[in-house]
């Protein structure tokens, strides 16, 4: 699967509380952070694709390390420092870590920051979830090219390679999603790969693949439409 990237954005708020503060001259103030997804036309969307964010604040709070599971993974805490602090995002489905750092500050009552944040080799389920949110996998155009001068390194005269590149472009968006799948856990070193995010396509040199895999594409390909 292509890795496919999106934009994370942190909201947060302050303002100063009547409590005594234990520092003269810097009142205390109650703040919180939310955080969102931003789709393809920068509206925010619900941070579903994670299972939970774990804030990793000064080592001056008493918990100092909180953990939220469900968007918008808000915290709300209070004091009377700026700090810079970890937010750690753990995405649903295997999807990894991704560590954000954030700096709380009070020179505004609220401010926003964007981060970016990369899904590398999504499983089909949380391709599904990022698709929510702007294009993905499942929305990708698989497009085979190769020379002729290639042809004829295949062994398995029983594939026609230009009927399997027409043929791919024909699949539904879930077929294509195990495609993906497919190229990724069974290319080789010499296997050509491009994930265009841009246009929305993933492109394979159907002629850099192994024989295995060739093999392998065709007969899934046949079982859903006529090669």
């Amino acid at each position: 699967m292509p890795d496919i990237k999106r934009q994370v954005k942190l909201i947060t708020t302050q303002k100063p509380i009547a409590e005594p503060s234990p520092m003269e001259g810097f009142p205390m103030r109650s703040w919180s952070i939310e955080i969102w997804l931003l789709d393809e036309n920068g509206q925010e969307v619900q941070a579903n694709v994670f299972d939970k964010a774990v804030y990793n604040l000064h080592p001056s709070f008493e918990k100092n390390k909180q953990t939220f599971k469900k968007p918008p993974f808000r915290i709300e805490e209070k004091g009377w420092g700026e700090f810079d602090m970890t937010i750690v995002l753990t995405a649903l489905h295997k999807g990894g870590d991704h560590t954000l750092e954030h700096d709380l500050n009070f020179q505004s009552e609220r401010y926003e920051a964007k981060h970016t944040v990369t899904f590398r080799n999504p499983r089909p389920e949380l391709v599904a979830l990022l698709a929510e949110s702007g294009p993905a996998g499942a929305e990708n155009g698989v497009r085979g090219k190769g020379d002729a001068a290639k042809k004829k390194g295949r062994k398995d005269k029983n594939v026609d390679m230009e009927k399997l590149a027409d043929g791919l472009q024909k699949l539904s968006e879930d077929d294509l999603l195990q495609v993906v799948t497919m190229v990724h856990n069974n290319k080789s070193e010499d296997t050509y790969t491009k994930n265009d995010v841009e246009n929305g396509e993933f492109h394979v040199d159907l002629y850099t693949l192994p024989d295995s895999l060739v093999k392998m594409l065709w007969d899934f390909t046949s079982q859903r439409i006529t090669l």
